[in-house]
């Protein structure tokens, strides 16, 4: 099978003894394909298999396993500099067929690092040993980040951008009609572009939060909630993306130029880099979250990463992945902390602000942190695959991400306010996070408990999913409650249907 590294790890689905059962929403037909329902208005559950490393389902790069271009020894002392060095030494040999440079790899033992990494070119891997003597690295010095894996520059424009003229685009759609077809052929890369309006605000209820007496913006109107696809074809006036969108768009809450789309270029953004096989591990500490930290990486303006088998002890908001951060999969990387934050604002172990990003067999143990969180406007697909978490789980932060899928994991010793699944309003909280998110599924989770709200205008689904619903005033859409669906896991179904065996 083209993805029996990924279909290997469905032992790890939850399941009830009862056995599965059949969701209304989405259930395989007798082609033994998806199905999906709609709305009235057309919106369904998005395609979600296009998260992940060349747009999902590919496999880890080679050189995470063939032959080093640079092989390290640990050296007395801090060892960030000869890293580094070796780092700088692989972004200048030639890219390869498959976009890579060649690897650093660091040999077994235990490597003192008191500063950050920096990879900011094409290509480059960075791994250690898989082996019984493992790469260890533990982080010395003032507190500091690993690693940065970064680009430069952010998105660029090009040219007039395109209305959209459906007056309604249903979310899970990947395609609408547009003024200036012409203007735009297969392959360009494209932003879709939702204006904020103070009609849309209204009506999703954000324009009366107080705090303290103060009131507090949700999202400010002028705002455009951005994402970032690529053309697949051009028919007519009509467009057709290589990902749906996450999101619906609703020209009545538009304003007069509606909803966009419009070419750009990002120059500055790196593509096909790897990080693997280490142990990295930090001095346990309990500071604010404003305080100065030890952490893991962070991702930004890149396209086309692998993350993959690495054990993380004791960071705090390790794991960072940006804004402009695109198709992106971290494979079995686990964070484990042995102190409790104490802090009234608990960190996010992963902290997702990217696009087509897969976390896959991935997990927490430990308590006070928030195990992963995403952040304000981000556009999916992102997917959160076979994860497990000791307290508390997947629980968006603020300002209406969208298209978030929870997929076949686990999330114990959580509570109704920490609940394993948690789809809200968080109105106040914060600065005035309000709606975190929309069009967002659990898909065959057990947690002890879940917050599921339904958002004005868009759906959130708990199908299949096993634990104690939070009472609320305004539920989500649950379907199957107490029962586990097929097919155990919704990504690997949708990827299959997509891209198919061979």
């Amino acid at each position: 099978m083209r993805f029996a590294w990924l279909l290997s790890v469905l032992l790890l689905a939850p399941v009830t003894a009862a056995g599965p059962s059949v969701s209304k929403w989405a259930y395989l037909g007798p082609d033994h394909r998806m199905h999906y329902e709609t709305s009235p208005r057309g919106d369904r559950i998005m395609d979600f298999s296009h998260a992940g490393y060349r747009g999902g389902g590919a496999r880890p790069p080679l050189l995470l396993a063939k032959a080093a271009a640079r092989y390290l020894h640990p050296i007395p002392g801090d060892n960030t500099s000869q890293i580094q060095a070796a780092i700088d030494a692989v972004s200048k040999l030639p890219l390869d067929d498959d976009g890579y440079r060649g690897a650093v790899q660091l040999g077994s033992g235990i490597y003192e690092v008191a500063g950050t990494l920096n990879v900011a070119a094409d290509g480059v891997v960075l791994r250690g040993m898989i082996s019984k003597l493992p790469t260890s690295i533990r982080l010395t010095g003032p507190p500091h980040r690993f690693l940065e894996i970064r680009g430069s520059g952010s998105w660029q424009e090009q040219g007039d951008p395109a209305k959209i003229t459906d007056a309604y685009v249903p979310s899970g759609a990947d395609s609408f009609q547009v003024d200036r077809p012409q203007d735009f052929h297969v392959g360009d890369a494209v932003l879709i572009r939702k204006p904020v309006t103070d009609e849309w605000v209204h009506f999703m209820g954000m324009d009366t939060l107080v705090r303290d007496g103060k009131k507090q913006t949700w999202i400010r109107p002028g705002t455009l909630i951005r994402a970032d696809r690529i053309i697949k074809s051009v028919s007519g006036n009509r467009i057709t993306l290589d990902v749906p969108l996450s999101d619906s768009l609703d020209s009545k809450f538009l304003g007069p130029d509606g909803a966009t789309m419009v070419k750009y270029t990002f120059p500055g953004r790196i593509r096909n880099v790897a990080v693997g096989f280490m142990h990295v591990s930090a001095p346990a500490t309990d500071v604010p979250i404003t305080g100065g930290q030890y952490a893991f990486l962070r991702l930004d303006a890149v396209s086309d990463v692998f993350v993959m088998d690495i054990r993380i002890d004791e960071t705090q908001n390790g794991i960072v992945i940006g804004p402009s951060a695109r198709r992106v999969t971290m494979v079995r990387v686990s964070v484990r902390h042995t102190l409790s934050h104490s802090g009234s604002a608990a960190p996010a172990d992963f902290s997702i602000s990217g696009t087509q990003i897969l976390l896959d067999s991935c997990s927490v143990s430990g308590q006070g942190t928030w195990p992963v969180v995403t952040q304000a406007t981000v556009t999916g697909p992102n997917v959160v695959l076979h994860f497990h978490a000791d307290q508390a789980g997947v629980s968006p932060h603020q300002r209406w991400a969208t298209g978030l899928l929870v997929d076949s994991s686990e999330f114990r010793n959580n509570t109704a306010r920490r609940p394993g699944i948690a789809f809200s309003n968080r109105k106040t909280a914060g600065s005035g996070h309000g709606w975190d998110i929309g069009w967002a599924v659990a898909w065959n989770v057990t947690s002890d408990f879940f917050l599921l709200q339904q958002p004005p205008g868009a759906i959130n689904w708990c199908i299949g999913c096993l634990g104690k619903p939070v009472p609320d005033n305004a539920p989500g859409t649950f379907d199957s409650t107490g029962h586990a669906v097929d097919p155990p896991s919704l990504y690997i179904q949708q990827l299959q249907d997509r891209r198919g065996s061979r």
